[in-house]
């Protein structure tokens, strides 16, 4: 399976194939023609998959890597220094590559340095977790964290190419597999009707499993038409943060220790669904809805973190422009609307 991402001379090819790390060069080569490649990766990714990168790479160009620890924590700003580092005692130059081979903290770590190593150079995402597969490698948006808050600095930049392998959801931990379908529920919900209710359907996600292309696909497709409808992220692309809003700020409130991103936005979406039900801008029912699949796959919908907690993490959210925020809300399952509002619209709870 392949698509494009149409952005004039930023578009770049999606391909989506299982075993296609078994066959790098075959991609690589005709959108590389350069000499070096830095590959960033983390401890766990490196290990299952660092080595059959770098052979077949090795057979074509001269190949490093950089590891950093799992974690969201490797996405501190203060890392970066020791990366630039290594990539510098490896002489990379503008005409050179870097693979970002990993889940979303890689990506978005990895894309960040492409886009400010000598002022930016060609990056290819090869996303290992189900949560970068279906949303965080693309779309262009990189970033690391500061301790005020998720993304503070970031980017735009589009990687030149995305490989998506999705056999190697069979070497992720079962929570990290649960964290991603956070972020496939929450296309469904914005988006499609009938993914949602298919994703309801299965009894397990073993089960959902023998359709994996299929659901990657649909999920990263819904992505492209965002992107390249809304490239910066002020208009359509807004949609995708639903959910973000109230899980940013429970990521914020834990130092990103408890609850995973996924998990985050499961709750996110759950609750403010319930507080849109109850000032009458959802169709009742629709938060039990998210509930009822979020928990087949084994994902929170609660926090019982205060709401006076969560808005002074909230108010630190890089997307709360002279204090008003733009709320994703759903009418019901598959149409989503942006409602404008400030911090007192979770003020009629008191837990989320």
């Amino acid at each position: 399976m392949e698509m494009t991402v149409n952005l004039g001379k930023d578009s770049y090819p999606i391909y989506i194939q299982q075993g296609i790390l078994d066959n790098m060069n075959a991609y690589i080569e005709p959108v590389y023609k350069g000499e070096k490649i830095m590959i960033i990766s983390d401890d766990q990714v490196f290990s299952y998959y660092g080595d059959k990168l770098e052979d077949q790479l090795k057979q074509k160009y001269q190949v490093n890597h950089v590891i950093v620890p799992h974690g969201e924590q490797s996405k501190r700003f203060d890392i970066l220094p020791s990366i630039y580092k290594q990539i510098l005692d490896f002489h990379l130059t503008r005409t050179d590559l870097i693979i970002a081979l990993g889940g979303g903290v890689i990506g978005d770590l990895a894309g960040f340095v492409a886009s400010t190593y000598l002022r930016g150079l060609k990056f290819v995402q090869i996303p290992t977790s189900l949560l970068a597969q279906v949303d965080s490698s693309v779309g262009g948006k990189v970033a690391v964290d500061l301790p005020e808050g998720k993304n503070l600095i970031g980017a735009f930049k589009h990687p030149t190419m995305v490989l998506i392998d999705p056999l190697t959801l069979k070497t992720l931990d079962k929570r990290f597999i649960n964290d991603g379908m956070g972020e496939v529920i929450k296309y469904g919900c914005i988006f499609d009707k009938d993914l949602f209710d298919r994703l309801g359907s299965y009894a397990s996600f073993d089960n959902l499993y023998e359709d994996i292309d299929e659901i990657i696909y649909r999920c990263v497709d819904l992505k492209r038409i965002v992107v390249e409808r809304d490239l910066f992220d002020f208009g359509d692309r807004l949609s995708l943060n639903f959910g973000h809003t109230l899980g940013h700020a429970l990521e914020q409130y834990y130092h990103y220790e408890t609850y995973s991103h996924g998990e985050a936005v499961s709750i996110g979406m759950v609750q403010l669904t319930r507080i849109a039900e109850m000032k009458g801008l959802t169709s009742i029912g629709t938060s039990e809805q998210i509930k009822k699949v979020v928990s087949l796959y084994h994902l929170p919908y609660e926090s019982h973190v205060s709401t006076a907690d969560l808005k002074k993490a909230m108010s630190l959210d890089k997307k709360n422009i002279h204090s008003k925020l733009n709320y994703v809300l759903l009418k019901e399952i598959g149409q989503y609307f942006v409602y404008p509002s400030d911090l007192s619209f979770i003020d009629e709870v008191e837990v989320v």
